[in-house]
């Protein structure tokens, strides 16, 4: 006797029957082409359904296999589009608070590994020396050619204080490196700052979260009372920054922007058509600007970097962003799980769009790090020769060095970090001609 289908197929078949019958009443009303589903594929996925159903090696719950093909459906739209079952919607809600659980790295797929796209600041990822652009092949002995992008996730995700072994494909690196991680609960702050030199400060977003636009203005305030109330120029550090929340980048630019759009985006629903503007203040009344980034600034940093190069309010410096200008949704489906979909382009002020692009910086640099050098003889200067004129101004200054007060001396940071050199560097000069700054 012929065995009777399972009741989700015949679901399908009801489906696919009704869909039969409504586009015969169509084409008999109307000649104009049908939007309607397509049959053949319809039956094809009942028939895949069941021979599942049927033939495979173990028996396979029908909700387990539709889920299976939701998941499908999404991941094969885009590596950003994704099902989010009650676990991953409950992780995903809690990320953008700034608390979560895991390694600390920003990750998506590509050609089927999971590549780095950066490593959260202060985390265990970071502290282990993973990097942007790391593909990580393995997990512990799991090859990760096979899992999607979920299932990878949730293999990282674990008890704090138990070790992961990532084996991972570097460039530069001539065979796989293993680096073990400990995981642990993640707790970011997103925002850090200092003064780099007396005047000229410095704030690192590592991620866009809610309260990033507040711990910012924070930062700024205290860093402007350190310099008794103005600052000559500012670095924003948005390298290894995966993106996050979208208010608080827009907000961001706008802490720096006086008018005009910050972001605006496209897609096909009314609600995805979005242009935000900046309001007439700047928290840092024109100094100048550099936003230092890199291969790991992504999405909500593209954003930031695209609008202030667009109105010219910052040097962008470093190396070429990542490139995700797409817009997620995340739609609940019911109170557990939910769809994160892609529903539309980011376009910088100037139409740019950031997609598959990323940003261009204003000054490339090579990813390279500072070691400094051996101290050489002191060469003589007129100071050193016997009988020389002395200064009619008496500026104070012996020897050539430089007199007690003077800036001339860096941050450690910026002694060996490159980018971060040139970017005081950049500062200063710009400082110099500002007519309104004192010297």
């Amino acid at each position: 006797m012929k065995q009777s289908l399972p009741s989700a197929l015949a679901a399908v078949f009801l489906v696919v029957a009704g869909v039969v019958a409504y586009e015969r009443t169509a084409v008999a009303e109307s000649t104009e082409p049908s939007n309607g589903l397509p049959l053949e594929e319809l039956r094809v996925f009942a028939e895949v359904f069941g021979r599942i159903k049927k033939d495979y090696v173990e028996p396979v719950d029908d909700r387990k296999l539709l889920k299976y093909a939701i998941e499908g459906m999404l991941s094969g739209l885009d590596p950003h589009s994704a099902y989010l079952d009650e676990e991953d919607y409950r992780d995903i809600r809690v990320g953008t608070s700034g608390e979560f659980g895991g390694l600390g790295i920003e990750v998506g797929m590509e050609n089927g590994f999971v590549k780095v796209i950066a490593p959260i600041d202060d985390t265990p990822a970071q502290r282990a020396g993973v990097r942007s652009g790391d593909l990580i092949i393995r997990l512990d002995e799991q090859p990760v050619k096979g899992m999607t992008l979920d299932e990878a996730v949730k293999q990282m995700r674990g008890k704090p204080g138990t070790k992961l072994r990532l084996t991972i494909v570097r460039d530069g690196q001539d065979k796989p490196i293993e680096i073990t991680v400990v995981r642990d609960v993640i707790k970011t702050v997103s925002v850090k700052h200092r003064m780099l030199d007396p005047g000229f400060g410095y704030v690192r977003v590592s991620q866009f979260q809610a309260r990033t636009p507040e711990d910012m203005l924070t930062g700024i305030g205290a860093l402007k009372r350190q310099a008794g109330g103005a600052l000559k120029g500012l670095v924003l550090d948005l390298r290894d920054n995966p993106g996050g929340v979208l208010n608080a980048a827009v907000a961001i630019s706008d802490a720096f922007l006086t008018s005009g759009t910050i972001v605006y985006t496209e897609g096909r629903i009314a609600d995805s058509q979005l242009k935000f503007k900046a309001a007439p203040d700047d928290v840092i009344e024109g100094a100048p600007i550099v936003v230092l980034v890199n291969g790991g600034s992504a999405s909500a940093s593209e954003i930031v970097a695209g609008a202030l190069q667009d109105h010219k309010r910052a040097v962008i410096m470093g190396q070429q962003t990542f490139g995700k200008g797409s817009v997620q949704t995340i739609v609940p489906v019911n109170e557990r799980t939910a769809v994160k979909l892609t529903t539309a382009r980011y376009f910088t002020p100037n139409g740019r769009s950031i997609q598959a692009e990323g940003i261009v910086p204003d000054i490339l640099l090579e990813n390279v790090r500072l070691t400094r050098g051996e101290d050489s003889v002191t060469q003589l200067k007129e100071a050193d020769l016997a009988g020389h004129l002395s200064n009619p101004e008496g500026n104070g200054r012996t020897n050539g060095a430089p007199k007690k007060g003077s800036s001339d001396t860096k941050s450690a940071d910026s002694e060996t970090d490159y980018a971060l050199s040139e970017a005081l560097n950049l500062l200063k000069g710009l400082a110099i001609l500002r007519p309104d700054v004192a010297a």
